[in-house]
């Protein structure tokens, strides 16, 4: 098996072998046709692109040899249309067929270029018909535009739109275009709305019919703004323009308003390359009639109506305003008034009115306010400061000037004298009133006018105006204060001379008095309670403090004053300190530390009034009248009873004797201590003063 299997294997190898010659013989023949193949095949590539030389050749030169009989086709056909223009019967298929429209518009165009070549005096007749035919066609396309876009066929209106380009039709056809546009646009009130919508609407259009959409759309834009912009301005403005200048100034800040919203909403298309500029013309040539002279019909409204408000006012007050003299002898009065305090003239009675009004402040400062808006918008920039500045001059002019000033100078004349008997004070209430519009006037300065003046030079002279008002102002206010409260001092006298009676110091009966304070005492403590708090009313910040300071200086110094008229029992004088601390608890509700002090040391010179004449010296040196001058406590001790009744009177005479002259030396010894220039006086004045010698030596000494 073995060996069958062997020979069976050797067979089939020799088998194999066989076959493998046979194809590797095979493969060598087709490497050779392949090869033979191969320089065919360059062979051939060789010939073709020598025949593609030679076509390309052969087609430069039908080229050249074609386009000049195409030239001369064209030529030829153009000169038989030319014949037939010339014989004056146009028979060709181009011309009488409607549906040809474009390849005639073609023909015609090239004619009439032709035509203008040809001398006129031979040609006129044909130059007329090319002409003619010329204008005919070029109708015809425009017709068709605007058939196909009344259809909305944009492709249509395309075509038509490409060849009418030649023609010098193509502007009118744009015309057309805009036109058709605008049919049925404007049919709201609202112009401006409506002319956005347009706008908005063919800009995405234009694109798809004309090779130049930014030149259209700029016509369209130009066509709206000069015709149906325009003509609605006019409308609206020269309506009211001279009957009623409020009506005018408020459309024509609106109709400016919205041009320019529209513009900034236009500028978001193409129209060329400087569209800011283009718009900034349409505006201009719109509105340059009306803001010429704008500043002047603002201010003569604005002074008008400013009139016009506060006569309004003092009409409904029944007032008849009187004019505040200017001149030589008015100045000085004010500068007399302003130097001495005194009233000059005839005191006015107001009867509680103050003549400022919060609805009157509001109503100008309000059209103060719409002016300077309209300012902003409508003043070119480089007179835009020099128009805001005469308008801050209307409100300086009408609420500073006619209005508070006026006030407070009616004020200032309706002040009584300070001996006047149940005056009423009325000025409070102005000062109060004119604070609070001032606040208003301040805010509306730094809100409305500071952005308008902040980069200019008119920044300077409105602060300066503003200050100098101010300080006229305070001028006035500082006067009508001081001489209030010379009335309140007065009213508080007229109570004490009324009220007080000289028994209530030195009562009959020293033992039945069951009063704690005095009549008059109640009822001043009353009123100047009623004084502070309207005083506090009346103003703000720390001119609160300051009047009230001096209102408590003044009340101090009138009870002072007042204490210093009467003769004191012992049990008189402890009324009197029983009044004094009802004045000093009064003095509290002032709140300012320099008027209840000034009434603690009152408090305790009373004491004087009624310690035991031997505890005189000991009360003197206390620490609240240790540093009072000498003559203050000699004139409390004087108002007792027993100062000038027998050896009482002499007792507490030699005690006070005592007591100031040894305060007066020891004041002149803190004199001599402080001046000298010499150690060896300071030194002597000291040994004198410690050993006690007497003081005829120490008088000596000095």
């Amino acid at each position: 098996m073995d060996e069958r299997i062997q020979r069976k294997v050797e067979k089939l190898e020799q088998q194999c072998q066989k076959e493998a010659k046979e194809f590797a013989k095979k493969v060598q023949e087709l490497q050779k046709s392949n090869q033979v193949a191969f320089q065919h095949f360059q062979e051939l590539d060789e010939h073709i692109s020598y025949v593609a030389t030679k076509v390309c050749h052969l087609g430069d030169q039908l080229e050249g040899v074609n386009t000049p009989r195409q030239r001369a086709v064209e030529a030829q056909k153009l000169m038989k249309y030319f014949n037939e223009f010339l014989d004056g019967e146009l028979k060709s298929d181009v011309f009488t067929n409607s549906e040809k429209i474009k390849e005639a518009a073609d023909i015609i165009q090239k004619l009439h270029l032709i035509a203008q070549e040809l001398p006129f005096d031979r040609f006129s007749e044909v130059k007329s018909k090319i002409a003619s035919k010329y204008h005919d066609l070029e109708c015809q396309l425009i017709q068709e535009f605007t058939s196909a876009q009344r259809r909305g066929e944009i492709s249509r209106m395309r075509e038509v739109a490409a060849v009418l380009l030649h023609f010098k039709g193509y502007s009118h056809c744009v015309d057309v275009y805009i036109k058709q546009c605008q049919e049925g646009a404007f049919l709201r009130n609202d112009v401006f709305e409506d002319a956005a919508i347009l706008c908005q609407r063919v800009n995405k259009q234009v694109g798809e019919i004309f090779s130049n959409p930014e030149t259209v759309l700029a016509k369209l834009i130009q066509n709206i703004f000069e015709v149906k912009l325009q003509s609605y301005v006019k409308d609206q403005l020269e309506e009211h323009r001279k009957s009623d200048a409020e009506q005018y100034l408020k459309n024509l800040y609106d109709l400016y308003t919205r041009t320019t919203n529209l513009s900034s909403k236009l500028m978001e298309f193409n129209l060329g390359t400087d569209k800011q500029t283009f718009l900034s013309k349409l505006i201009k040539a719109i509105f340059i009639s009306y803001l010429e002279n704008y500043i002047e019909v603002e201010i003569g409204y604005l002074k008008s109506r400013s009139a016009m408000i506060l006569q309004r006012y003092y009409d409904s007050k029944n007032h008849q305003k009187r004019s505040i003299g200017t001149g030589g002898i008015q100045d000085l009065k004010e500068r007399l008034r302003q130097r001495t305090n005194l009233p000059l003239g005839p005191s006015i009675d107001t009867h509680g009115e103050t003549f400022l009004s919060q609805e009157v402040v509001v109503n100008l400062l309000q059209e103060t306010k719409q002016a300077f808006e309209r300012c902003h918008r409508l003043s070119d920039p480089s007179d835009l400061p020099k128009n805001a500045f005469r308008i801050f001059s209307m409100l300086v002019e009408f609420l500073c000037t006619e209005h508070i000033d006026y006030a407070l100078e009616t004020g200032l004349a309706g002040i009584p004298s300070s001996d006047s008997k149940n005056a009423n004070l009325y000025f409070l209430d102005v000062v109060h009133q004119a604070n609070t519009i001032f606040h208003l006037f301040d805010k509306q300065f730094n809100d409305h006018l500071m952005p308008l003046i902040s980069s200019s030079p008119k920044l300077s002279e409105c602060l300066q105006k503003k200050k100098d008002i101010i300080e006229q102002m305070e001028v006035k206010l500082d006067m009508g204060i001081d001489r209030t409260l010379n009335c309140m001092i007065g009213q508080m006298k007229h109570i004490l001379a009324a009220e007080q009676k000289k028994t209530d110091f030195k009562p009959e009966d020293e033992n039945n008095v069951l009063i704690q304070y005095t009549n008059a005492c109640v009822k001043v403590c009353g009123y100047v309670r009623k004084q502070v708090e309207k005083i506090r009313n009346s103003m703000d910040g720390k001119n609160v403090d300051t009047v009230l300071m001096e209102f408590g200086v003044r009340f101090h110094r009138l009870i002072y004053e007042h204490l210093q008229q009467y003769s004191y029992s012992c049990m008189g004088g402890m009324l009197a300190i029983c009044d004094v601390a009802e004045y000093r608890k009064c003095a509290k509700d002032f709140k300012i530390a320099l008027v209840l002090q000034l009434f603690d040391t009152l408090h305790a010179l009373c004491n004087l009034l009624v310690v035991a004449p031997d505890n005189l010296k000991q009360v003197c040196s206390g620490e609240q009248l240790a540093n009072l001058d000498k003559n203050i406590l000699h004139s409390f001790v004087q108002l007792r009873v027993d100062y000038r009744v027998g050896s009482c009177g002499s007792q507490v005479g030699t005690a006070l004797e005592q007591i100031l002259s040894n305060m007066f030396l020891l004041l002149w010894a803190q004199h001599i201590l402080e001046t000298s220039l010499s150690p060896i006086c300071r030194a002597a004045f000291l040994s004198i003063h410690f050993y006690g010698w007497s003081k005829n030596f120490v008088f000596l000494f000095c």
